[in-house]
């Protein structure tokens, strides 16, 4: 697993094999989320729109949005709401503004009510656009002053033209008339000035912001709304749950090759042999509150161990456990004897090396024992030629492994052979030879020769 790439294949093994323990965590993570849900109020947000008129740019309405959330105007609005314990630096922080196409600011407020909500956002449109017609207002009147001083400048002149017309006087000359029409012109040019002066409005369009209408009531709640918190923290809990399966297998020691356990343990492989997979394999013995939680919470069989593949009937199996008691005969001379050494919580080596006790029959003789892998310790050598080592790949580590071998030469025995079980899936046919159910005594034979050893 750690070499392998991560497939859908592998998380849909992890569903499987544990849905017991993804289900608890799901719902776990579900009332986390809907505790959650209860320490924090309910929140409604309603907006409010206001319209710029007249040519504003991009940055201009990003600075009128500024101003719409400033210190000032909700300072403001919180005076006329005159809300019990909620100050402007509070609602400062539920009041937020956004541009729109169209020189459109929209302002948004939350509170715990859809009223209040509503009732904050138009308070702060309101005062926001008081606020903007009072600083337009301010800048219109040092604007309206340079206008007023022409429009006086024009008057003087105007009564300068008159007296200089006077002055002119009725002759009948020709300059004297060329001087009275071109007077008259400008007066009548300066009027036209004056005319277009009163005519034209000294306040800035860009004062005239409107709002449009008042903010709609909020039907539901602001997100996060409680369901979407319980659904959060149920897929949260469940997504970390399978990516802790995921890490923890990553980080595995376990020999899962044949060649990394033949190491481990200092001895040449003898053979592969097949254990039919009808009962959950690697389970834990044992009735202490710890296996029953385990039990439980459905931790207590591996999830990291391939689908068993078909296998054929039974006499093809039972022919890989011949050839392996051929290849011991060969390689030991008689009398031969050997430990068959098993790991304790292994099933799937328990069950084959029952079958393989009863394949062998007495030749060689073979005694079943188990090994702790915590507290390694074999039996002393009697007469036995040496120790059979029989296990499951992907269930132990280097180290549990060299502390069996060690086990084993403390005792004087030596490790002649290794075989690897594995989990088959078996069909409902069966073989017309031997029935299926003989390894059956000869697991009752082992346990027996087991217990009698230690």
């Amino acid at each position: 697993m750690s070499d392998d790439t991560i497939r859908l294949v592998t998380i849909g093994r992890i569903i499987r094999r544990r849905r017991r323990l993804l289900t608890i965590l799901t719902v776990v993570g579900a009332l986390l989320g809907y505790g959650t849900s209860l320490l924090l109020p309910p929140r409604y947000t309603t907006s409010a729109s206001v319209l710029l008129p007249g040519a504003w740019e991009e940055r201009e309405l990003l600075t009128q949005a500024e101003i719409a959330t400033s210190s000032v105007v909700v300072d403001r609005a919180a005076a006329k709401l005159d809300w019990t314990g909620v100050s402007g630096g509070e609602l400062r922080d539920r009041v937020s503004a956004t541009t729109a196409d169209g020189n459109i600011i929209k302002i948004s407020g939350t509170a715990d009510t859809p009223k209040r909500a509503q009732q904050l956002s138009d308070q702060v449109a309101q005062q926001f656009v008081a606020f903007a017609a009072r600083i337009a207002g301010d800048s219109t009147d040092a604007e309206a002053a340079a206008p007023e001083a022409l429009r006086q400048t024009v008057v003087r002149t105007s009564r300068r033209i008159t007296e200089l017309a006077e002055a002119a006087g009725t002759g009948q000359t020709v300059e004297s008339v060329q001087a009275r029409t071109e007077l008259e012109k400008l007066r009548t040019t300066l009027q036209k000035a004056i005319d277009k002066l009163d005519q034209a409005d000294p306040a800035s369009d860009q004062a005239n912001m409107v709002v449009m209408g008042p903010a709609a009531r909020p039907a539901g709640e602001a997100p996060p709304t409680r369901m979407q918190l319980i659904v959060a923290g149920a897929l949260l809990f469940f997504l970390l749950a399978v990516i802790g399966h995921l890490v923890a297998a990553r980080m595995s020691r376990r020999l899962r090759t044949e060649p990394e356990i033949a190491a481990a343990l200092g001895s040449a492989l003898l053979g592969t042999v097949d254990v039919p997979g009808g009962r959950p394999a690697h389970r834990p013995e044992g009735r202490g509150p710890r296996t029953w939680i385990r039990r439980l919470l459905g931790v207590d069989t591996r999830w990291d161990i391939p689908t068993p593949q078909a296998s054929g009937d039974e006499a093809s199996r039972q022919i890989r456990y011949r050839r392996v008691c051929a290849r011991i005969r060969e390689q030991l001379p008689a009398p031969r004897r050997l430990l068959v050494v098993v790991p304790d919580g292994d099933e799937i080596a328990r069950r084959a090396a029952g079958q393989l006790v009863a394949e062998a029959e007495s030749d060689p003789l073979l005694r079943v024992v188990g090994v702790s892998v915590s507290q390694p310790l074999v039996p002393d050598r009697d007469n036995e030629s040496g120790a059979l080592v029989v296990l499951s790949a992907g269930s132990w580590t280097a180290g549990e492994l060299a502390g069996i071998a060690e086990a084993c030469a403390d005792a004087k025995h030596e490790v002649v052979g290794i075989v690897i079980a594995g989990t088959v899936l078996t069909g409902p046919t069966r073989s017309p030879g031997r029935p299926r159910d003989a390894a059956t005594p000869t697991l009752a034979v082992g346990d027996k020769a087991t217990g009698g050893s230690q």
